[in-house]
């Protein structure tokens, strides 16, 4: 009884994700008609091809992946207040990024995210390390360490940005955005999608070994090699939105905790529906961007920033009056 319920809670989610994708290639200044698609009209089948279904996947694995990422964050930290963003991990990227025009120039995007992800496994690593050592584990503590660590990175960034005249390359790597995603430059966050199959292939790993290493290694569990695995998911997906589409935060903060408060923190058995949770949030937070003042686009950054600080209040709390 319950497996059916969990099945049509599912089905339900897919059912709004392809509700909201409808609506969403409907928006845009060039007006887009389902039934010409259809008729293969030249015109309507160019305007879906190259810029409607480019912008509304790049959403949905943008989503899908933050989310499953801030998932196993959680997981692996035991600490449902850290995410790619409150543990430095996009501040890291985007160092990478920098880095790579020092090295290499005009480096195509592939380099950028090998960069990026490298600084940001780097990062992530050293934000781990520092949390084994810190005495107090309070949940609130763990990410302040983060967000502090990451301000410093975020300082480094912008003083070697100004410094060399780099302000203006880095400025789209500040903000997210999907504005400027049509086809043939999107494609790269088909990357990530191997990485998040190989999450749901260790979705049970990572939760034994949120218990600690003394327990999951009891159980014949690696805990090391379970736990760099986990971050060089983070890494690489974090690497891949970043030199894509940008920064977006929150997604990976919230979605985890909306899951865990009506699912559980059993990750194979929620891992699905927080990837549908996050794509259906992010797909939402693009739609208002594009709507709200029409025909311009806000910063999907700014929406989600938005967003975002309003669920996780609601989070925060429905926890409290739980607790009471």
């Amino acid at each position: 009884m319950k497996s059916k319920k969990v099945a049509n809670f599912r089905i339900s989610l897919v059912m709004i994700l392809i509700i909201l994708s409808l609506f969403s290639i409907h928006i845009g200044i060039e007006e887009f008609s389902l039934i010409g698609l259809f008729n293969n009209e030249e015109k309507q089948v160019d305007l879906f091809l190259l810029s409607r279904f480019p912008r509304l996947l790049s959403v949905i694995i943008t989503g899908v992946s933050l989310s499953i990422a801030g998932l196993i964050m959680q997981t692996i930290s035991a600490n449902k207040f850290v995410s790619p963003t409150t543990a430095g991990t996009l501040d890291w990227a985007r160092l990478g990024i920098l880095l790579s025009f020092f090295i290499v120039g005009a480096a195509t995007s592939f380099i950028r995210v090998i960069f990026s992800f490298g600084i940001a496994m780097l990062g992530t690593g050293i934000f781990m390390i520092i949390l084994t050592k810190t005495k107090f584990r309070n949940s609130a503590i763990v990410p302040l360490i983060g967000l502090m660590l990451g301000n410093v990175v975020t300082s480094i960034t912008t003083f070697i940005a100004y410094r060399f005249d780099l302000i203006q390359n880095m400025s789209s790597w500040l903000m997210g955005s999907f504005t400027l995603v049509t086809k043939g430059n999107y494609e790269l966050l088909y990357l990530g999608i191997p990485f998040m199959i190989l999450a749901i292939i260790y979705a049970s790993k990572f939760t034994i070994a949120s218990m600690g290493q003394e327990i999951s290694t009891g159980l014949g569990l690696n805990h090391k090699l379970i736990m760099i695995i986990g971050l060089i998911i983070v890494a690489i997906i974090t690497a891949i939105v970043v030199v894509t589409v940008g920064t977006i935060p929150f997604v990976g903060l919230i979605v985890p905790n909306i899951v865990s408060l009506y699912r559980g923190d059993n990750v194979k058995s929620t891992i699905i529906e927080t990837g549908l949770i996050g794509a259906i949030l992010l797909l939402i937070g693009d739609i208002i961007s594009r709507v709200l003042i029409f025909p311009y686009q806000i910063s999907i950054s700014v929406v989600m920033s938005v967003m975002g600080s309003l669920i996780f209040l609601f989070i925060m709390f429905r926890k409290k009056s739980r607790v009471q």
